[in-house]
């Protein structure tokens, strides 16, 4: 209008806008601040559910809004290009509506081309009802129990109708009883059973509460009320409090059970690690589990016992690591060898020819000598007896203490051995904080 902007008109269904309230149009997802209110020709503050109203917005070009389109709260709707429904197809139709058939799909003032898929059969006769998920060529914003009408695609004629079951569904694979089932039971069940049944359909990402709005259609308050009920019989999970997402108890109840699983497979395949990683057992979990998920799932583990975290290492709270006899005598082999050879040990194929086992068992009870502190990694595949290392360190610090600085030669002359075994040993001792390299020289670190 002339001096006025964009003004669009329709019925409030639900709820109430203000004058200054900033709204969302969908499916764009425009916002854009209420300038003024009409009802019935008369200015208002404010208009309620079922009024007649003119809204007029501010800095939203005309272009930008068609008809069909929902004004709303900001992020309160969800577009989708999938609705599922309880399909009423009409008794005074001439013959059976086949799958797939394209039709228009018509709810408040939008029509929409679109595809009818018949979940449970493969036509649907005259008079019947069926559970569908239209599959649509463009967006729609709708809630549960949304009423729709659909129309032939040519010649244009009414054919049916029906209510939304879910308005953001995912695809679904056609034939699944137990799906259709479900969405059959959404149209008449009770709340709670609505939202324990999109909570197990959703699997691990689980569902916000600004989903389960749309999906619910109940107030904010009531639909809290309901979830605080179920939290408190253990038949949900809330997952994340920012975002307020929950999850079926069956589903977090099958990742714990997994989690289980996982780890007594682990540590049956290696008696000798003290645990599986934090970010390996995650990663082996599923794919789409989130870390805030991940991390209530440890803490309900380590809270009933049943495992124990250690830094990033998780293990069964029953798991010891325990040599058997012929490990036993691995790693003893292992340990002599090490100590005979002092600052000149065997790369780990040469360890493997003189422990005289599989290189397999070799490196797990190397490893687990390692884990313990027996032996100390100084580089990539060089390793050396702990005892060895800290009688090197012991006169190396001597030395500094004496002489105040040491250069590589004269390290090299202190252990009388050659520069592959001399360089990765004084830059371990950087590493670990006995030395610092200053220039071509190392002092004693202070502190």
């Amino acid at each position: 209008m002339k001096g006025f902007g964009t003004v669009v008109t329709g019925s409030l269904v639900s709820g109430k806008v203000r004058v200054g309230e900033t709204v969302m149009i969908y499916p764009s997802g425009i916002q854009s601040k209420v300038r003024g209110i009409q009802v019935h020709g008369q200015t208002v503050d404010q208009a309620v559910a079922s009024m007649r109203t003119a809204i007029n917005f501010q800095g939203v070009d005309r272009n930008a809004v068609v008809r069909g389109d929902v004004v709303g709260g900001v992020n309160t709707l969800k577009p989708s290009y999938m609705v599922d429904a309880l399909l009423i197809y009409l008794p005074s139709n001439e013959k059976p509506l086949k799958n797939r058939t394209k039709i228009r799909f018509h709810t408040g003032t939008s029509e929409i081309l679109g595809r009818a898929i018949l979940l449970d059969r493969e036509e649907l006769s005259p008079g019947e009802t069926a559970v569908a998920q239209f599959r649509l060529d463009t967006p729609v914003a709708v809630v549960k129990d949304d009423r729709f009408v659909i129309r032939s695609y040519s010649p244009i004629m009414t054919i049916g109708g029906g209510q939304v079951l879910n308005p953001v569904p995912k695809k679904h694979k056609r034939f699944k009883k137990p799906l259709v089932t479900g969405l059959e039971g959404l149209a008449e069940s009770h709340a709670r059973e609505i939202i324990t049944y999109h909570l197990r359909e959703s699997g691990i990402p689980g569902v916000r509460f600004s989903e389960l709005r749309l999906m619910t259609n109940l107030s904010e308050k009531d639909l809290e009320q309901h979830l605080q009920h179920l939290l408190s019989q253990k038949a949900i999970v809330r997952v994340d409090r920012e975002n307020r997402t929950f999850i079926h108890w069956s589903i977090f109840d099958g990742l714990r059970r997994k989690a289980v699983k996982m780890l007594e497979s682990y540590h049956k395949d290696h008696p000798l690690k003290a645990g599986m990683s934090r970010q390996a057992l995650k990663s082996k979990l599923a794919s789409s589990l989130s870390s805030k998920l991940f991390g209530l799932l440890i803490q309900d583990l380590t809270k009933s016992n049943t495992v124990i975290q250690e830094k990033e290492v998780v293990r069964l709270s029953g798991h010891r690591v325990a040599l058997g006899a012929d490990q036993k005598d691995v790693r003893h082999r292992i340990e002599q060898t090490y100590l005979q050879s002092g600052l000149q040990p065997p790369y780990f194929r040469d360890l493997v020819a003189s422990v005289g086992q599989n290189s397999v068992h070799v490196k797990e009870v190397l490893m687990h000598m390692l884990e313990e502190g027996t032996i100390v990694k100084v580089k990539e595949d060089l390793y050396f007896h702990r005892r060895v290392i800290e009688n090197l360190k012991n006169r190396l610090v001597s030395y500094l203490k004496a002489n105040s600085e040491i250069t590589t030669p004269q390290f090299k002359e202190m252990t009388g051995v050659s520069r592959k075994y001399t360089i990765p040993l004084i830059e371990y001792f950087d590493s670990t904080k006995a030395t610092i390299r200053v220039g071509d020289i190392r002092r004693l670190r202070e502190g």
